[in-house]
């Protein structure tokens, strides 16, 4: 950029006669293009020749928070992606599930991202991130009275009165767990509903009954199912959707 460049958000300013901390938030919020492409970052330096536009429904409100939910594939660690940021790996834009008027995809809205429910890296399905406290609140703090939702394959002969046991009557780390609902849906696969969910609590359960985990899937928490999120996909939570 040569000298007669200036910042993006004082020649939004100017364009729209508003002040420079509205243009700032149209900026952030995605509502501004600069040569046909959404730039984010009010700082960003632009030449008087450059063609700035607002776009359709661009607003200068703050920003929400954002709440994602991520079809979490099998093998993926949940808490850490490569580069040191929760699930930066797997969400991209090109991951998210299109449809279910869902607001525009914005760089920011991978920033400072809570993540609520972590599954072992070898199980799969639904894994909740936050920005909103309100949501990080609920899933965290109140967590132990939010049902979650587990699709179980399983292999190996369950033990006589086994699955009454794994509704009621099992120990994990030397304390009783509490009831909760376990039912067939095939030969060898079972759902969990239960509540207070801690790592390694599914495979130690099925494992004092005989059985073994081949496969493990979270399909809800609370009021939320993962639906038809494909594994990677991610999309973001709604407004009246609640946990």
């Amino acid at each position: 950029m040569t000298d007669e460049a200036i910042r993006l958000a004082k020649r939004v300013a100017v364009q729209l006669g508003c002040s420079r901390a509205e243009a700032e938030r149209y900026i952030a919020s995605g509502g501004i293009s600069v040569d046909g492409k959404v730039v984010e970052d009010p700082a960003s330096r632009v030449l008087p020749s450059q063609d700035v536009r607002v776009l359709p429904g661009a607003s200068n409100e703050e920003a929400p928070p954002v709440t994602i939910l991520l079809h979490k594939p099998a093998g993926f660690n949940s808490g850490v992606g490569t580069r040191g940021e929760p699930a930066l790996d797997c969400l991209t834009p090109e991951s998210l599930a299109q449809g279910h008027g869902q607001p525009r995809f914005l760089k920011r809205h991978l920033a400072k991202l809570t993540l609520t429910n972590p599954l072992e890296t070898d199980a799969s399905g639904l894994v909740v991130f936050t920005q909103d406290f309100r949501v990080a609140r609920k899933l965290l703090e109140e967590g132990d009275r939010v049902e979650q939702e587990f699709i179980v394959d399983v292999t190996g002969a369950i033990k006589e009165g086994g699955l009454a046991l794994l509704n009621h009557g099992l120990h994990f780390n030397g304390k009783p767990i509490p009831p909760m609902k376990v039912s067939w849906q095939s030969e060898h696969r079972l759902r969990f509903a239960l509540k207070g969910v801690k790592p390694g609590l599914i495979d130690h359960m099925c494992g004092q009954v005989g059985l073994e985990i081949v496969d493990m899937r979270r399909i809800r928490i609370g009021r939320v199912p993962m639906a038809g999120l494909q594994a990677g996909q991610w999309r973001y939570l709604l407004d009246y959707e609640r946990f």
